[in-house]
């Protein structure tokens, strides 16, 4: 098997600038790292969804800054050539600019080469503070699972003309504040995919459609490991005729690379 470059912050630029689609996974450890490097994933997210599949939390809410940066240091030994995204949990950047540098400087000193953060607003100053320092920041919009009590639960949000407009604001903002990236969660495909061709940067779905510049799933959810009802937005790899964990993997890069996955009248809104 011929060894992959490793991935770096130019080429995903580069790739979404040729139109070439980013295949993104969450992961939480350094075997499942080796495996998705191995499969072809871009993009290796330490999300603090691991409060909901490995800890069995209701919420992202509960994770703390050091579970994060004890998971990135175990994803970063198995990585060979991915580019690895460490979430900053919540509690760990909304109280001030040196509480979110500590925060971001800790996930990167443990192998993140980008954190990313939720929300628009408030946060593009957090976002410019960071990347003037030298840390690349990946923003989140739309569902926002930190927030989601806010949002009045797990719903679509941009449907409303006022919401797409305050969303589009956001993420100019945010873009102007330096943010390398954005994932869009649970956006409606035709605004998402309007973002992806006027931002100028990656923007990553996840149930926003496949206009986006690549996709991003939970691991376990892919994987139809995840007990309970999927969301729309997921596809279960595992189904037909997937041998391995491995093969799956494969099959969801390749879906990705080729825009079969996600389709919008199935997996969109």
């Amino acid at each position: 098997m011929t060894e992959r470059k490793p991935m770096s912050l130019q080429r995903l630029l580069d790739m979404h600038a040729s139109g070439d689609k980013i295949a993104m996974l969450t992961c939480y450890d350094a075997a499942f790292a080796s495996l998705l490097d191995d499969a072809g994933v871009d993009v290796m997210l330490v999300g603090d969804s691991l409060g909901n599949v490995l800890q069995g939390q209701t919420s992202t809410v509960p994770v703390s800054l050091d579970e994060m940066v004890y998971h990135t240091r175990c994803v970063a030994r198995g990585r060979k050539s991915a580019w690895i995204i460490g979430d900053l949990p919540f509690d760990s950047y909304q109280a001030s600019l040196q509480e979110a540098w500590k925060s971001a400087a800790a996930l990167f000193k443990a192998g993140a080469h980008m954190v990313k953060l939720e929300g628009g607003g408030w946060t593009a100053p957090v976002v410019r503070f960071l990347v003037e320092r030298g840390i690349p920041v990946c923003a989140h919009l739309g569902l926002t699972p930190q927030t989601v009590t806010m949002l009045g639960g797990y719903k679509v949000q941009g449907r409303e003309e006022a919401a797409a407009a305050l969303m589009k604001q956001q993420a100019q903002e945010l873009v102007a504040a330096g943010a390398q990236m954005l994932v869009l969660e649970m956006v409606p495909s035709a605004l998402a995919t309007e973002l992806t061709q006027t931002l100028g940067i990656p923007v990553i779905g996840i149930g926003a459609g496949v206009g986006c510049s690549g996709q991003v799933l939970v691991l376990h959810d892919m994987l139809d490991v995840t007990p309970g009802r999927r969301p729309r937005f997921v596809k279960n790899f595992m189904q037909g005729g997937a041998g391995s964990v491995q093969e799956a993997v494969r099959r969801y890069v390749s879906e990705v690379k080729a825009q079969a996955f996600p389709q919008d009248e199935l997996h969109g809104y």
